[in-house]
């Protein structure tokens, strides 16, 4: 099992930046958490601020997921992957339209609750194109995201 959790601007200051808004953990801490909630899932994080590396790694994992699984990263499937935008997540068409085109669930997460914020923060253009949202949980959005990915793969397999 292979879930890819894929990053957007600032969020590599998760933990610093604006504590009272996306909390004290770190992604680190957040990562180490997943991985031992979840030991037998494969967890690929990338993050960057940069629009066209999101995209680039969208359509890598999303992509050839079923149609090459064997040169996935150590051979394996991937079953889903976990997005935080950032600021994209209201700016990015084209981001939008890699995730349209992912051929794996796609899991959109948001710390903080966007539809409390400022007006700007309110539209997601992810979320019609995303199978599930997981919005103002904080940085346990991302253990939400991935118990979802799990619990569809398993009505999958049964």
């Amino acid at each position: 099992m292979k879930i890819v959790i894929l990053n957007g601007p600032n969020l590599n200051l998760l933990g610093r930046r604006e504590p009272a808004i996306y909390g004290t953990r770190s992604m680190e801490q957040v990562l180490l958490d997943l991985q031992r909630a979840y030991p037998n899932v494969h967890f690929v994080y990338h993050q960057s601020n940069h629009e066209g590396d999101l995209i680039d790694w969208v359509q890598e994992f999303g992509m050839r997921a079923y149609s090459h699984p064997l040169s996935n990263e150590q051979g394996e499937e991937v079953n889903g992957i976990v997005i935080n935008a950032g600021g994209y997540t209201h700016t990015s068409v084209a981001l939008r339209d890699a995730v349209a085109c992912s051929e794996v669930p796609v899991v959109e997460v948001h710390i903080s609750n966007i539809v409390e914020r400022e007006p700007f923060r309110h539209i997601s253009l992810l979320t019609d194109v995303c199978q599930y949202s997981v919005i103002g949980q904080g940085t346990d959005g991302y253990r939400c995201a991935v118990a979802w990915i799990l619990r569809e793969k398993k009505g999958v397999n049964d």
